[in-house]
């Protein structure tokens, strides 16, 4: 079974780019999208459902072209859920789950810590997060966490750890939560296959960062350890270049 993690900045923005073509070359079973920025209504749900994906889900922000995750598969879930029930991080867009009979794939767009009230924000959501998925874990065992996390966990992580220590995203407080968040019983599914420098998942549209690769990771599938050993793959698709993201991906036995 493949699946895919993708920030598209914008779906409809992704679509003009040539996220279709590169979706059907691509081909996962099931792909969870973050900042999707658009209302189920302006996407075209036909497109998709024309590439299998029949069973896709979208949850939106209430604030127009903001926010926003989906999730699309081929595979009939057997149950789906939206949001978390936590209000604060509800009213954003940022959680939605598929359950499938084996395990349960959820697609998270973690807040950025763009300013004071964004990054104290981001920490409340962080802590309640890490309580919902810990009790969540309690009656779902087998969980993939599929998103942007907006945070760098290691300084292999990011291209220039020493002057970004003071940058949100990096910062030692969002290191320490993910680090903690990654011990208290997942998997980061690239790093179990590649410990290598120089693999980033976004960059700045400045400067030409893409272009010299100088990028943070900050886009992760997570696995609980549970589904560890049955990990077969773990990549990122750093050709597709629809966003100022790109996608991860992972080949799991089902």
């Amino acid at each position: 079974m493949k699946i895919i993690s993708y920030n598209v900045n914008g779906i409809r923005a992704a679509i003009t780019k040539g996220f279709l073509t590169w979706l059907e070359q691509a081909n996962p079973d099931v792909i969870c999208l973050q900042e999707i920025k658009a209302m189920e209504e302006q996407v075209p749900v036909a497109e998709f459902e024309k590439l299998g994906y029949h069973y896709n889900y979208w949850f939106s922000a209430q604030k127009k072209g903001y926010s926003g995750v989906a999730v699309l598969s081929k595979i009939a879930p057997k149950n789906v859920v939206v949001g978390t029930g936590i209000e604060h991080m509800d009213f954003e867009g940022r959680n939605l789950r598929l359950d499938f009979d084996d395990f349960s794939v959820m697609s998270l767009y973690l807040p950025s810590g763009t300013n004071d009230a964004r990054l104290d924000h981001k920490f409340m959501y962080m802590d309640d997060f890490q309580n919902y998925i810990t009790e969540l874990k309690n009656e779902i065992p087998n969980l993939i966490i599929c998103g942007d996390y907006n945070i760098c966990h290691e300084a292999i992580d990011i291209h220039d750890p020493v002057r970004l220590k003071t940058v949100s995203g990096f910062l030692p407080q969002e290191r320490e939560w993910l680090d903690l968040f990654i011990k208290n019983g997942f998997v980061d599914s690239f790093r179990h296959f590649n410990k290598e420098p120089d693999n980033y998942t976004w960059w700045s549209y400045r400067a030409g960062a893409r272009g010299n690769n100088k990028g943070w990771r900050i886009d992760y599938i997570l696995v609980t350890k549970s589904l560890e050993g049955k990990l077969e793959r773990a990549v990122i698709l750093a050709d597709a270049k629809h966003s100022d993201h790109c996608p991860v991906m992972i080949e799991i036995m089902a």
